[in-house]
């Protein structure tokens, strides 16, 4: 049985007319991924566009039938899937959620919609870990939305965090980003704050591990929540970066991600770009 926590929306001022229209938008893309658990496919047949759908899962073909095929298989497996977060910027809705098939995994997804049919899909999956360095989960932590003027403010800071350290390793600038230690981490290998940061980073160069990020592609964001899909590579490897973080005040305040490998080309089900 699903446990949905929809974030819960607060804003300064007058309600956002467009408000009831991301609400719809949330329960479309809920409704789909309600479907991987309970097999039923009315969700995928009224809510994904029968002629239109990019799949950028390489282990999916596009169109909506790959989905409809996939259902039997994933309700077999007894697919779980609870969703933790939900984010909507424009026409894009993201769910952060918890998958169970073949092992407990932390995934992300990205709807986007036009005409309210979703016509594009993007996710990132990782197998979950029970407990963080500061015994954390990887999902867990605040979910209501605040702040939804600053939503612009937010993806601008948020993407200059990712390009001055992330992909520059500018880290003479990250102070400008952090409230000193105060930092909730849920990544399952570094712990909370800039101290358990650096310890992270000194600890990948003695096991001679290299991460690198190489390009942001696309910046989502709704009030203080912000996720950044990013390409980079680890030890050499290609790898899809999914972070969203919790900004408060200004600075970063949380973050959670979801690393995975990408499909070599001789095993990809689509052609099109991961990003």
């Amino acid at each position: 049985m699903f446990i949905i926590y929809l974030m819960t929306i607060h804003t300064k001022g007058a309600i956002p007319m467009t408000l009831n229209n991301q609400h719809e938008l949330v329960l479309k893309a809920i409704a789909v991924l309600e479907s991987l658990e309970s097999g039923q496919p009315e969700a995928i047949m009224n809510y994904i566009h029968p002629e239109q759908y990019v799949q950028h899962n390489q282990a999916l073909p596009d169109g909506r039938a790959a989905m409809l095929g996939a259902l039997d298989h994933l309700k077999e497996a007894g697919t779980k899937v609870s969703i933790k977060r939900t984010l909507v910027d424009g026409d894009y809705v993201v769910l952060h959620s918890v998958y169970d098939f073949h092992g407990p995994k932390i995934g992300f997804d990205i709807f986007r919609f036009e005409n309210g049919f979703i016509v594009e899909h993007w996710d990132n999956l990782q197998e979950m870990a029970e407990k963080t360095p500061s015994h954390h989960t990887m999902i867990d932590g605040p979910v209501t939305i605040t702040d939804i003027d600053k939503t612009d403010a937010n993806k601008a800071f948020v993407q200059c965090f990712v390009e001055d350290i992330m992909i520059a390793k500018n880290l003479s600038l990250l102070a400008a980003y952090f409230d000193e230690d105060h930092y909730i981490q849920h990544n399952p290998h570094i712990a909370d704050g800039l101290s358990g940061l650096g310890a992270a980073v000194r600890a990948m160069e003695e096991q001679r591990i290299e991460m690198q990020y190489t390009r942001v592609h696309r910046v989502i964001g709704q009030g203080n929540f912000v996720l950044t899909v990013s390409e980079g590579h680890i030890n050499g490897e290609p790898n899809a970066f999914y972070d969203l973080f919790r900004v408060e005040n200004g600075k970063i305040a949380e973050h959670w991600d979801v690393i995975e490998a990408m499909l070599p080309p001789e095993k990809r089900k689509n052609s099109n770009s991961r990003f």
